[in-house]
C-alpha cells in the first residue's frame, strides 16, 4: 500500500506542525532510499523503501502511544540539532532513552512545547492527531500554570492580563505585535499568581509579564484542561503511560 511521504511524515511522530514537515523536505533532509525528495505529495511502499531524517530511519508505529510527563528545568522541547549538542543542552526526549523501544523513541513528540527552564506537565506522544487537536487554538483548550514573579504583582497588572496584553516581539529586524487573549489569573501571593490560558505563543507568558514591567523568575504547568499533574504522583524527570480515552475524557 502506497502513502504520500507528507502524510507519512506526520504519522511518524518525529513532527509537531505542518510547517516542520514542509521545512524539512525543502531543506533536502528527507531521504528516501537515500536520495533526497522534495516532492510533498511522493507516493511511496513503506514496506519497501525506508524514509530517514537526519540520519535516522523513520518508522510508523504500529500503535500509538500517550506519556504524561513532569518537565524538569534544563530541557528544551524538541530534538538537539548540532549546535545544541555544541552548546550541551538537553532534550526533554533524553529521558526517555532505553526505557522504551527505539522505534517508539524515535516517533515520540511533544504536545505543545514548554520553555527549556518551565517545569511541569508535558504531554508526549507518537499520535500526531492528538497533537493537532490539543494545540488547535479553535478547541480551546486551557493550560494552568504557577508563575512566581520578581516583583508583587499589581492590581493594574491582574486587569491586564485578564483583558488582554499588548505585545510588541523584535527579533532580527523583524516586527510582530498581537494581543493576548483573556486569561485567568488568581494571587497566591503577593508574588506568585495561578494562571489559566487559552493559547499558546512562544514564551507567551514571560512575554505578557515583560510587557507589563514584571519579570517571570518560574513557570510550572499545573494542568491540561482537567489532566492534572498532581493526580499522577510522577516526580521530576520522570514519565507515565496513559490512555487516549483518558486524554480524550479530561481534555475534550
Amino acid at each position: 500500500m502506497k502513502i504520500r511521504l507528507h502524510q507519512f511524515l506526520s504519522k511518524c511522530g518525529v513532527f509537531t506542525s505542518k510547517k516542520e514537515i514542509k521545512e524539512a523536505i525543502w531543506n533536502g533532509e528527507i531521504l528516501i532510499n537515500n536520495s533526497i525528495v522534495k516532492d510533498m505529495k511522493f507516493e511511496f511502499n513503506t514496506n519497501t523503501k525506508n524514509v530517514s531524517y537526519r540520519g535516522e530511519i523513520l518508522k510508523l508505529p504500529e500503535k500509538n502511544y500517550y506519556f504524561i510527563v513532569n518537565k524538569p528545568a534544563g530541557y528544551i522541547c524538541s530534538r538537539l540539532n548540532n549546535q545544541e549538542i555544541e552548546f550541551g543542552k538537553k532534550s526533554i526526549f533524553e529521558l526517555f532513552e532505553n526505557r522504551v523501544s527505539k522505534n517508539i523513541y524515535q516517533s515520540l513528540v511533544t504536545v505543545g512545547r514548554l520553555d527549556e527552564d518551565t517545569t511541569g506537565l508535558l504531554l508526549i506522544t507518537t499520535d500526531g492527531k492528538i497533537v493537532e487537536k490539543i494545540t488547535n487554538p479553535e478547541n480551546h483548550i486551557s493550560k494552568k500554570y504557577l508563575v512566581k514573579t520578581e516583583l508583587e504583582i499589581t492590581k493594574e497588572e491582574i486587569m491586564a492580563i485578564r483583558e488582554g496584553v499588548a505585545i510588541k516581539i523584535i527579533e532580527d529586524s523583524h516586527i510582530e505585535e498581537y494581543v493576548s487573549k483573556p486569561a485567568d489569573i488568581v494571587l497566591q501571593d503577593v508574588d506568585i499568581a495561578i494562571l489559566t490560558i487559552h493559547e499558546g505563543k512562544k514564551r507567551q507568558i514571560r512575554r505578557m509579564f515583560d510587557a507589563l514591567g514584571n519579570y517571570v523568575l518560574s513557570i510550572h504547568r499545573l494542568a491540561i484542561s482537567d489532566m492534572k499533574l498532581e493526580d499522577y504522583e510522577i516526580k521530576k524527570g520522570n514519565f507515565r503511560e496513559v490512555s487516549i480515552e483518558e486524554i480524550l475524557q479530561k481534555c475534550f
